[in-house]
């Protein structure tokens, strides 16, 4: 974990403000680094960071008194309007904390998303009303760090976080040993590095750790071997740059080389472990993406910030020291000690414990990576690079409709795209959509055929041998009927294998009320996706104020038959909700994405998938 150059002045405000939660997921400045949590620890009770509300609300309350000079206070209707929305958007959030706390991860990101889109979808001007910006802004501080965590951990598709190798070292102590020194220092003669590469009794220490520990061996060996992953896309990131290649080693330290790695504790994130102050290292971040977490953005960030800090310090140890505890408060320490060297302030005890094992930690793992042989890790298998192919899109669309347009299973879109804090790319916002090597025109070419206002509901299939119409609508949460139209498939022409078919999600409705018996592990947003329902009708239907359901309980998951007499009052509030969902944004989640939709706004005039299909063959 590291601070921006920005660090003086935020710790000045934040001890101002008396840890208000204008530094929301760092909370209160502390001039030492060992209070952070493992890098992608994920700890439901911990303590989740605050949203505005009381003490920032109160600051920003129409009724405060004007500033001489300011502008005259706003109607009090739009007043009223935008603090109802901040006090809902705050509840949705405080809904989703709860969640978080108790391990509800899935519900957590539900929460989050709500009280995200009832902002984005308010209709009011977010970012000309500094009332709104601000709270917005903060609101996002808050949501991202979390939401990442119940999107990683809760969607199953994501690997789970390995601790890195520095972590579980943390409390490992190094007795010296002057033989082992002494022989390292002899084998360090002919280790070839661009990085000024030192072994002394701290160094020593640590690649005995890494070689004789089974946990911290296994926990190097696995960082080294996920490193194949990204190392060409970093080496690039650093010789353009003009840092040393070696420092690519640093990521062994901050996240094993995991780009989705999020420490819950300081909100410090992605591969670099970067923190999440608005605007730094220009990475952006909002509702729907957080470029900390892309590999390649956040490598070029890195190798950035890297030059600058080696600017500042003139000395490779110091700009690592000052990555991990901050440039602020290595400069103090130096200026305290009258040494600008890592290793006196290190033996006179000016740095923090955490960087104290940071540095020499990382000259360890350096040299043993160049000295494979040496170290048991000659036998290695680095994981293969990732590669992909790009395509921007400015449209929301649905990941699992990306996944069925490439012909790749929705954990390999995840994986190639973990800077989305969602399961669809954001709405009116150019995004470089990562996609497998080699499915870039079947791309372009099948999501022509699906109208743009319905990639983030609709479906893509190819018939397999086996499957019907019936089948595969009753799969897709589909109606026959809107799959025969949208396809121009004549009655009685059943699907061959091989064709390929747009299915036009929508939520369809029995004649009589289904049920379904709640499993362990279910949560009412999977089991809206399920049954193509949203989480919003399964509340509504069985009363439920929370998303939490017990196991063995019985959900109603259609809605529920009504007599005669409260026929004309179910259509018209059926009708209410069609009309609210037509209108509401798409920044809506793909987990309550699966909405009604009415054939008469996707029909379109194209030729039939089908037809084509079957000309090919």
């Amino acid at each position: 974990m590291h601070w921006s150059q920005a660090d003086n002045l935020l710790r000045r405000a934040a001890l101002l403000l008396a840890c208000t939660p204008l530094i929301l997921l760092a909370g209160c400045p502390q001039d030492k680094a060992g209070q952070a949590a493992a890098p992608g620890k994920i700890a439901p009770q911990q303590t989740a960071p605050t949203t505005t509300s009381a003490a920032a609300g109160a600051a920003r309350s129409p009724q405060a008194p004007a500033r001489a000079g300011a502008q005259p206070v706003e109607d009090p209707a739009r007043a009223h309007k935008i603090q109802q929305l901040i006090a809902s958007a705050e509840q949705s959030y405080r809904n989703g904390v709860n969640d978080y706390r108790a391990g509800r991860l899935e519900a957590a990101r539900a929460d989050f998303d709500a009280a995200v889109d009832q902002m984005l979808t308010s209709g009011l001007d977010l970012k000309s009303d500094p009332q709104l910006s601000d709270e917005f802004e903060h609101l996002l501080d808050a949501v991202n760090s979390l939401e990442i965590a119940a999107l990683k951990q809760g969607n199953g598709l994501s690997q789970p976080i390995e601790e890195a190798p520095l972590d579980a070292a943390n409390e490992v102590t190094f007795p010296p040993n002057a033989a082992l020194t002494a022989q390292l220092n002899a084998e360090l003669k002919t280790t070839q590095s661009d990085f000024p590469l030192v072994v002394n009794d701290y160094v020593a220490g640590f690649i005995s750790y890494y070689s004789n520990s089974a946990g911290g061996h296994a926990h190097l060996l696995r960082s080294l071997e996920r490193a194949g992953k990204y190392k060409d896309m970093v080496s690039k990131a650093l010789q353009e740059e003009g840092v040393p290649q070696d420092l690519i080693y640093l990521a062994v330290a901050e996240s094993g080389f995991q780009p989705q790695a999020l420490n819950a504790h300081t909100g410090a994130g992605g591969m670099w472990q970067f923190m999440p102050f608005a605007g730094s290292y220009g990475l952006v971040r909002n509702g729907w993406v957080d470029e900390r977490f892309d590999p390649e953005k956040s490598s070029h960030a890195y190798a950035r910030y890297m030059k600058t800090l080696y600017n500042q310090f003139g000395d490779w140890y110091l700009a690592m020291a000052a990555y991990n505890w901050g440039p602020g408060n290595v400069q103090r320490a130096v200026m305290r000690t009258g040494y600008a060297d890592f290793w006196e302030l290190y033996r006179r005890g000016n740095l923090p414990a955490e960087t104290k094992n940071y540095v020499p930690g990382i000259i360890a793992a350096i040299i043993m990576a160049k000295n494979p042989a040496r170290y048991g890790l000659d036998k290695m298998v680095p994981d293969p690079p990732v590669i992909s192919d790009t395509v921007t899109v400015d449209y929301s669309i649905d990941l699992p409709l990306v996944a069925d347009l490439t012909g790749a299973t929705l954990q390999e879109i995840v994986a190639l795209n973990p800077s989305l804090l969602r399961m669809s790319t954001p709405q009116d916002i150019p995004f470089d959509l990562h996609i497998p090597t080699g499915t870039l025109d079947a791309f372009q070419t099948r999501v022509k055929e699906i109208p743009t206002d319905k990639r983030d509901t609709w479906r893509f299939h190819i018939v397999k041998a086996g499957e019907s119409l019936e089948s595969i609508a009753s799969m897709l949460h589909a109606r026959i009927a809107d799959i025969t139209e949208a396809n121009d498939i004549a009655k009685g022409d059943p699907p061959e294998v091989g064709d390929e078919l747009i299915v036009p999600v929508t939520a369809v409705r029995p004649a009589s009320t289904q049920h379904y018996k709640v499993r362990r592990g279910d949560t009412l947003i999977t089991v809206a996706d399920r049954f193509g329902v949203s989480v919003e009708d399964l509340r509504r239907w069985n009363r439920l104020s929370s998303n939490t359901v017990r196991v063995g309980h019985t959900l109603a998951v259609s809605e529920p038959v009504r007599l005669a007499p409260h026929s004309r009052t179910r259509r018209a509030a059926t009708h209410s909700r069609r009309s609210r969902s037509s209108s509401k944004s798409t920044a809506t989640s793909h987990a309550t994405s699966h909405r009604s939709t009415t054939k008469a706004a996707s029909k379109k005039a194209k030729p039939s998938s089908k037809s084509k299909s079957k000309a090919a063959r």
